[in-house]
């Protein structure tokens, strides 16, 4: 972990940056394509460099805390559109003839529900969050004090650019901000008590998923 520094940490916010910009400026497929190229290039360089331990073990609780807090996850959502004026009714697809889309089960199913979780969370939880805790640990010290600080700080600012960069490829509503960011800090949170990614990773993607297969059914039964 001593090459984890803050010159990785220029190239991952370099690489959110880019990534953002040219998704949003290109927008559709091909932005949400070069978007996780941009993503996938700090990380690649950064586990290049070290990994740190434990980081990529997956445990059998990790499935539980997939189905549990994915689920009370999607559950909030559901929850904050009301509160926001929506229906409550199921979300479905807009088309004429009140079918799916042709290809929504490799944008919105795979892309979506199983590459995105992937590609964020190695990003935003498995590289920023992790090196802004190693670098306020060095500074702040390797005591309890320094590392409660060094979680808060990875944690909060993992889970701020998380919710900025979704902001930034495309419209965002308050209920959608406030969706994501329970979903950043609840899968930040995961990285920082476990010290393993795959929690975080499966979470996002039941979040995502169970939001893939509600659109799917409201379609189809509405």
């Amino acid at each position: 972990m001593r090459r984890w520094n803050a010159e990785l940490l220029g190239w991952a916010l370099l690489g959110l940056g880019a990534g953002a910009l040219g998704g949003a400026w290109l927008g559709g497929t091909l932005g949400t394509v070069v978007l996780w190229a941009a993503l996938l290039v700090p990380v690649v360089l950064a586990y290049r460099r070290g990994i740190p331990r434990g980081l990529l073990r997956i445990s059998g609780v990790d499935v539980l805390y997939a189905v549990v807090l994915g689920g009370v996850l999607r559950v909030v959502q559901g929850w904050l559109t009301v509160v926001f004026g929506g229906s409550g009714s199921l979300p479905s697809y807009s088309s004429l003839d009140g079918g799916l889309p042709a290809f929504w089960w490799l944008e919105d199913l795979v892309g979506g529900a199983l590459v995105a979780p992937v590609v964020e969370e190695f990003f935003f939880r498995g590289l920023l969050l992790v090196v802004i805790f190693t670098l306020v640990r060095r500074f702040a010290g390797n005591d309890g004090a320094g590392v409660g600080l060094g979680g808060f700080v990875a944690v909060a600012a993992s889970t701020g650019l998380f919710v900025m960069t979704h902001y930034l490829t495309g419209p965002l509503s308050a209920e959608a901000a406030m969706s994501l960011t329970l979903v950043g800090l609840v899968c930040g949170m995961l990285v920082v008590f476990t010290g393993r990614i795959w929690p975080a990773v499966l979470v996002h993607i039941v979040y995502n998923g169970t939001g893939v297969l509600l659109t799917v059914a409201g379609t189809l039964l509405g």
